[in-house]
């Protein structure tokens, strides 16, 4: 790009402008008058040049631009001997033009982080050796050995073993893709298992990867060029200015004309949009937003429609154990306890999620010996004297019979979009964790105040399979789904909904960044490290939360709306002096010093875009802190939660008594733990929290749920009170069942509620 060398072009010039303006002041000053004249002249003449050129080539395209207004003032300044006045002139010219350019340039440097991600070598195999060659030097057929965490540099099939790959950056799924020898297999997935042959179908340049590449480019060369701000009132400024001027020429001759054209020079336009531009450039540099130039603030302002990815963008990425599912006679508890020992010494993806299950219940896990880990598949491992297995089904309990409760978790996994992790112990099945990637809390509550800011449309685009998506989309209310999008198939997306308005896509991925790239805005969700989207995006939010997008877009909106009171008032002034010089009233050099004070005027308008308007920023440390003991609260009784469907489903199973035991076991639960948090969360923290929110009564509907959860946790313990010694009879499974279902329900809306509500309190979030 040639954004670097206009820049540098800009600021040779400004400091010309100012060292001649400066030089010839000392001569003046120094009675050297002819001297001090011919300096501002040769200034002047500076500037104006390439200036003219510019203006020139720019008719010649037919657009109109302010340095029109700008090329004659100093043109007639030069003509008429008032140097002085020129010089003034081309300062403000050069000024406004370098700031614009600092404005408007952007940090893009080529996606140089997306290249380096793409493999350099390939591991070929050779006879019996390995030899390690330039990825261009790929050739179809050949047999490549790719490692552990490297980048596929190739499309293929794997031809040995079996493969286990993180696809994410392409795809969006955040669960690990298993694939079996005579699988194809695409470019540009990390190998998150052992090694494997693959057996080459595509060259590297002829790969996925590469192909995403040039999406990219292709997407960001059709992209429309952006229209500075102070162009688009241009013309009727530049008719205006050029009426009064003929007329003052009429009725006072020709320095008449020329003070008309030197208090009408469009520094108001020139330097009062930038100015307020870069103050809101700065001030979302200060939460975590980072801003590309002009260009895509004054855009964002302006965004009627807006496309979402999902994973990452609107779920966190990071896996969460939603339910313990127990399949023999240890309890969820020890199930966890198992897989966390082991999980210790993991580095699959679902590990962390495993560890805090763990701390969660308060659960102490054991360090494990004798570790063998199967990349991708599972890991085995000794804890207190027991061989215990973690990962997939057939690794955890190969040749194990398919029974009811399995299938019921396979459907669960299946129609939730979750994933199962399987524990044994001794070789007998004893229970599976499923683990789910969360919807952001602060997501559904963006994407409402986003709508009110003037967002019309917003769709969610993503690479997951239709059902996983459909419930997310449902989740966060957006307009339309689309779903198993491949990268072209997203910039498809983008291209099509463009019609509905002025378009940004937000994602975080290698396959979000063509989409991102196309967009009218393209924005990036930067803290997972996804430098290819960052790099292809307008705008980065630094920090993992759809709440940045939100403030983004105020902060643009008000920053545009100060940029164009700044333009409105200063062409305002500049048309009341005008009328003052067209009949007389002032002078040329007069002239250019009540400019400067127009200037003064409007600048000091625009950077009220440097500050935080009249939003009250929630910075209380004891309300964060009370918001955030209650979300960890939450967490902690998660386990619990999920405890109630795991039960209710596995009721059938079950022995009486040992149903019996477990079903108050949960009761004395709910009544020891879960209804103190709840009374607590009543009585201390909703006073708070309507005092910062406001309103009549914000938190009046989680007060309603709160009666809802204690009437069901009333009608669970009388259930469970009425059961027989032996146990619970057939007919009396159905209403526990029903209470169990209804508390799980239930629970987990208040919680979603809740926690939506407690991320507000994040520091930095604006609350209204």
């Amino acid at each position: 790009m040639a954004k670097a060398p206009i820049l540098r072009w800009q600021t040779l010039q400004l400091g010309a402008a100012l060292a001649g303006l400066a030089l010839g002041g000392g001569l003046y000053i120094a009675d050297a008058h002819q001297a001090a004249r011919w300096v501002w002249a040769a200034t002047t003449t500076v500037v104006l040049v390439p200036t003219l050129a510019s203006v020139l080539r720019g008719l010649w395209r037919r657009e109109t631009g302010v340095d029109l207004i700008a090329v004659l003032a100093m043109g007639g300044a030069l003509a008429l001997g008032e140097y002085l006045a020129g010089t003034i002139i081309a300062l403000m010219l050069t000024g406004g033009g370098a700031l614009e350019q600092f404005a408007v340039a952007r940090a893009r440097r080529e996606l140089s982080a997306l290249l380096e991600r793409a493999p350099r070598a390939a591991h070929r195999r050779v006879g019996a050796e390995i030899v390690d060659v330039d990825v261009a030097a790929v050739a179809l057929g050949d047999q490549l050995v790719v490692k552990p965490g490297e980048v596929v540099p190739a499309d293929g099939i794997v031809s040995a073993g079996s493969a286990v790959l993180d696809d994410s950056a392409l795809t969006g799924e955040s669960r690990p893709v298993h694939l079996d020898a005579g699988a194809p297999i695409r470019s540009g997935g990390t190998n998150a298992g052992g090694p494997f042959d693959l057996r080459v179908t595509a060259s590297a340049a002829e790969s996925t990867y590469a192909g995403i590449l040039r999406l990219v480019k292709a997407a960001e060369e059709s992209k429309p060029a952006f229209v500075r701000l102070a162009d688009r009132y241009a013309l009727g400024f530049v008719g205006l200015t050029l009426a009064l001027a003929a007329f003052a020429w009429i009725v006072g001759g020709p320095t008449r004309s020329l003070s008309v054209l030197v208090v009408a020079t469009p520094c108001p336009l020139i330097l009062a949009a930038p100015a307020a531009i870069i103050s809101g450039v700065s001030r979302a540099a200060k939460h975590g937003i980072v801003i590309k130039g002009g260009g895509p603030l004054e855009t964002l302002a302006r965004v009627r429609v807006l496309l979402l990815d999902k994973t990452g963008t609107v779920t966190s990425a990071k896996p969460q154990v939603i339910s313990v599912e127990t399949l023999g006679s240890l309890s969820s508890d020890d199930v966890v306890r198992y897989a966390a020992s082991v999980e210790q010494a993991s580095v699959h993806p679902f590990a962390p999620a495993l560890l805090t299950e763990a701390r969660n219940r308060s659960v102490v896990p054991v360090f494990p010996r004798d570790v063998h880990e199967q990349m991708g598949t599972g890991i085995t491992g000794t804890v207190d004297g027991h061989r215990v297995a973690v990962g997939q089904l057939g690794f955890a309990a190969p040749g194990v019979t398919r029974t009811r409760e399995l299938r019921s978790i396979e459907l669960r996994t299946a129609v939730e979009g979750s994933s199962s992790v399987y524990v044994s112990v001794d070789g007998v099945l004893v229970g599976a964790l499923l683990l789910q990637d969360p919807i952001r809390p602060d997501a559904p509550r963006a994407l409402r105040a986003l709508r009110g800011a003037g967002i019309r449309r917003i769709h969610m685009v993503t690479g997951d399979h239709p059902d996983v998506a459909e419930l997310v989309g449902d989740a966060v209310g957006v307009d339309r789904v689309f779903a198993e999008r491949t990268p072209q198939e997203k910039v498809d997306v983008v291209s099509s909904v463009r019609a509905e308005g002025v378009t940004a896509m937000v994602g975080d991925g290698i396959n979000d960044a063509p989409a991102l790239a196309l967009a009218d805005i393209g924005i990036a969700m930067g803290a997972r490290g996804a430098t290819a989207a960052s790099e292809a995006a307008d705008i980065v939010l630094m920090r993992d939360r759809l709440e940045g997008l939100l403030q983004a877009t105020r902060i643009a909106q008000r920053t545009r709306r100060i940029a164009r009171e700044s333009v409105f008032v200063g062409m305002g002034l500049s048309v009341v002096a005008m009328a003052f010089a067209a009949a007389g009233f002032i002078a040329p050099i007069a002239g250019a010093l009540l400019q400067e004070g127009i200037d003064v005027l409007v600048i000091l308008n625009a950077l009220r875009a440097l500050g935080e308007g009249d939003r009250r920023t929630a910075r209380r440390g004891e309300t964060r802190e009370l918001a955030q003991g209650l979300a960890y609260a939450h967490r902690a009784l998660r386990p619990l939660v999920g405890e109630l469907a795991a039960l209710a489903a596995r009721l059938d199973s079950l022995s009486p008594d040992v149903a019996r035991s477990q079903l108050d076991h949960v009761r004395r639960q709910l009544d020891d733990e879960l209804l103190p948090h709840e009374r607590e969360e009543q009585e201390t923290a909703y006073p708070v929290l309507n005092a910062m929110l406001g309103g009549e009564d914000p938190t009046g509907a989680l007060v309603q749920t709160h009666h809802e959860i204690h009437r069901l946790t009333r009608l669970f313990g009388r259930l469970v009170a009425q059961l027989s010694t032996e146990g619970p009879r057939a007919e009396e499974l159905r209403d526990l069942r029903r209470a169990l279902y209804g508390l799980y329900a239930i629970l987990s809306l208040h919680f979603a509620q809740e926690e939506e509500l407690y991320s507000m309190f994040e520091p930095g979030t604006s609350v209204e």
